[in-house]
């Protein structure tokens, strides 16, 4: 039995897991996604890893998920605890340096860009629904779109921008899941960072949007079980 940490991305939460969990538990593994600090603008990466900790709360054989930007959590995760691996959802590794305005504007596509936003007082952000719907869960059953785009939560920015707190980046196998037809994260930005980090290997593809947690919860379990059996690549940070 693995244990699988899922990490969810910006202005998500624990329920976004809630297909993909029984999927993994049906599978014979154990999963856990705990609610992110993503709500307080003070919160940093050391936060979000201490979050993820606290719920695995001393498990071993642990295999790392970060969906879209909770990816950024994965590299701080694996090198203050073993980790079996890190599998960077619908994301690739960034490095640990401070992602600037100008590269995360190549990361994204220009749905993800024009989306409507509300803003909170403290600078919080939260997609409004509309566009959740269309950006995010586009492949969704309509009712599973509209109840996660009523879920989303307030997101501050420190913890998506700033750089991780390591020196080098940590020595843990790694895969990479994107979508095919996501409407957040660029997909060919995504697919050549991530051959690059693989060392020229492919990244496992899926149909469908920027949430296969919502929207193909089986056959992303079946993913995340194949990578728990092996399907992963030890490989270190890559030179530019």
């Amino acid at each position: 039995m693995s244990v699988f940490a899922l990490v969810h991305g910006s202005m998500h939460g624990s329920w976004c897991w809630r297909d993909l969990i029984p999927e993994l538990e049906a599978r014979g593994h154990r999963a856990v996604g705990p609610d992110l600090p993503c709500e307080d603008v003070s919160a940093g990466p050391e936060d979000y890893a201490e979050c993820v900790e606290a719920a695995l709360d001393g498990s071993q054989d642990v295999i790392l998920v970060g969906h879209s930007r909770g990816g950024r959590t994965l590299p701080l995760l694996a090198a203050r605890r073993p980790a079996r691996a890190m599998i960077f959802l619908c994301c690739v590794p960034t490095g640990i340096g401070e992602i600037s305005a100008e590269a995360f504007a190549d990361m994204v596509t220009p749905e993800y860009r024009e989306a409507r936003t509300a803003q909170r007082a403290d600078g919080a952000r939260r997609m409004q629904a509309d566009s959740a719907r269309s950006v995010f869960y586009h492949d969704c059953p309509p009712e599973v779109a509209a109840w996660a785009a009523d879920s989303l939560r307030w997101q501050g920015e420190r913890r998506l921008v700033e750089a991780l707190p390591l020196k080098t980046w940590p020595d843990a196998p790694l895969q990479v899941i994107l979508a095919r037809h996501d409407r957040a994260v660029r997909f060919e930005w995504a697919l050549r960072e991530a051959r690059r980090w693989l060392g020229g290997r492919e990244p496992l593809l899926l149909d469908g949007d920027h949430s296969p947690f919502l929207s193909r919860p089986a056959e992303l379990a079946e993913l995340l079980v194949g990578c728990a059996n092996g399907n992963v690549v030890a490989t270190s940070a890559p030179s530019r």
